[in-house]
Order: C-alpha cells, then sequence, then structure tokens
C-alpha cells in the first residue's frame, strides 16, 4: 500500500516533549547558540507567541495580557546582548510587534493601515494572470548576460514566499555556466546559462523542529514558484529542475564548499529565452474539483 511518508506527523507525546526541549533555553544557552538558529528562532517565537495574537486582538478591539510579548522582549534583549545588529529584518519585526503590543495593552487600537497591501487594479489583475499563464519551460537561450540586478529582483520574489513558522530556510547558489562548465551536466534536460540552486539552512528548523517533513520541503517549492513567475515577470525565461542523484548534489556542494548544514533542493535555470513553445494545455477546473461545497 502506497504510504506518504512526508504526510507524518510526530505522536502528541512526543510532541510535548519536542516541545519542552525546543523551548527551554536559559540565557546562557541563547548568548551561545548558532546564530543562525538563534536568529530563526526570534523571528518563529515573535510569530507564534505574539504576532498573531497582535492582529487577533488589533482586529476585535481588544488587549492583550501583559505578560504576552515577554517572550520577545527576553530574545531582543539576547540579542542586544549579542551584539546583533538592530537594523537586522528580524529585529524591526519583533520591535514592531512590541510596539504594537504595548498599545494593546493600554486599550489603545493598533493602526494597522500603513501596511495595507496596494489596491490591485483590473490592468494588475490582468498582467497577474497573464504571467500565469503565459510563462513556460523554455531551454534555449542567447548569449547575453544577465545583470545581477535582475537575478537579485528575481531571488527577492523567492524570499517572500510563503514560508512556515516564518523561520525563512531559504538560501540560494548562483552559478554561471559560462564559468564552471560542465558542473550541471547530468540533468534530465538541457538547461540554461545560470543556474539558481535553491537551497535550505535546515539549522532554521531548529526552531520548531518538529515541522513535517512535506512543510519543510513546500517552504522550497514555494520559493521555486515565486522564481519561476518573477523571472517570467523581469523578461527572463528558464525551466525549473531537479537534481537526477545524489552524486550530482554532492558535486555541487563540494565545489562551494557548502555546510553540512545546508541541503539544496531543486534548480531552476534562467537565461534570455530565445525558444516559443506551445502551451501545455491544461484541464477545465470544474474537472479537477474533488469536492465543492
Amino acid at each position: 500500500m502506497f504510504r506518504d511518508t512526508s504526510m507524518d506527523y510526530y505522536p502528541k507525546e512526543e510532541v510535548k516533549a519536542l516541545w519542552n526541549a525546543n523551548m527551554s533555553f536559559t540565557d546562557e544557552q541563547l548568548l551561545a547558540m548558532d546564530e543562525v538558529e538563534f536568529r530563526a528562532r526570534v523571528r518563529e517565537r515573535s510569530h507564534h507567541t505574539l504576532e498573531i495574537q497582535v492582529y487577533q486582538a488589533a482586529y476585535r478591539h481588544k488587549t492583550i495580557s501583559e505578560t504576552q510579548a515577554d517572550t520577545t522582549k527576553r530574545l531582543l534583549r539576547i540579542w542586544r546582548e549579542r551584539g546583533l545588529p538592530e537594523d537586522a529584518p528580524e529585529y524591526k519585526y519583533a520591535s514592531f510587534l512590541l510596539d504594537a503590543a504595548e498599545k494593546l495593552t493600554r486599550g489603545e487600537d493598533v493602526d494597522l493601515t500603513p501596511y495595507k497591501p496596494t489596491h490591485v487594479t483590473k490592468e494588475m489583475e490582468d498582467a497577474f494572470f497573464t504571467i500565469v499563464k503565459e510563462r513556460r519551460s523554455v531551454r534555449e537561450f542567447t548569449d547575453e548576460d544577465v545583470p545581477d540586478e535582475i537575478l537579485d529582483k528575481v531571488l527577492e520574489a523567492g524570499l517572500w514566499a510563503a514560508h512556515g513558522c516564518n523561520v525563512q530556510s531559504i538560501r540560494y547558489l548562483i552559478v554561471k555556466e559560462k564559468d564552471h562548465p560542465g558542473l550541471f551536466k547530468g540533468s534530465d534536460v538541457p538547461g540554461g546559462p545560470i543556474h539558481l540552486v535553491i537551497c535550505q539552512d535546515m539549522r532554521c528548523y531548529r526552531a520548531n523542529c518538529f515541522t513535517p517533513l512535506r512543510n519543510r520541503l513546500l517552504d522550497a517549492g514555494a520559493a521555486g514558484q515565486n522564481i519561476v513567475l518573477a523571472a517570467h515577470a523581469a523578461g527572463l525565461e528558464g525551466v525549473w529542475l531537479t537534481f537526477p542523484n545524489q552524486a550530482f548534489v554532492d558535486r555541487l556542494k563540494e565545489t562551494f564548499n557548502i555546510p553540512e548544514e545546508v541541503r539544496l533542493v531543486t534548480y531552476v535555470d534562467v537565461g534570455w529565452g530565445d525558444q516559443t513553445p506551445y502551451p501545455p494545455l491544461r484541464w477545465n477546473v470544474k474537472d479537477t474539483i474533488l469536492h465543492r461545497d
């Protein structure tokens, strides 16, 4: 019988034990903790113990407990003791939540309107669905170089993908074929002039160590989907590929001296496209729905 092991969950009693072990750190342990893991814990704990509660209370115009922000306050105190930069994104994110929590504790409203998303016009909606439907897997490219600023914009889109528990594990390798000819040889399809390898720093998942395997893979998949769409939106074309075997992955890790904690998950090849594939047509939505209320 088929069993999807990526869907497995820890038993409840194991979750409780892991949770207690995962959250009961002394100040000394937090000060000595690997920086990548510590920063992930700041993001994850601020999300689970404060962000959700702040937004819920703000929406319902309710107060929150004076102790609700204690975990985040403690982590930011440790952050400062470690001498980490206070202009880092997680510090600013957690500080915003603390300010909001203080207002809610005093019974004040929190104004979130400055962060309201841009109104989506009909033109923006049409452009989005055009990008989604006209993106293709392209395997032929021109010799024109792709500026780094365009690649950075595409990779930034990957970082803005949904990411479970806000641990933000995504990392990248940017490899140009002309600089490393043949390094990616062995893939099942022709690749492009630039290989964008999507990696994950697994130390981030220590912040929530019982995250199901499927969630971790979905984190990388969400980044990959944003990347292929952003590449098309930026005028590039590309193809989403996978590693054919572990030897391929090991070759890349050895070449670029990638630490053991970083997992190479998948990669997208991009460049200036020189091919126009016929659109691989899709089923009608109604034919794919297994249940609808």
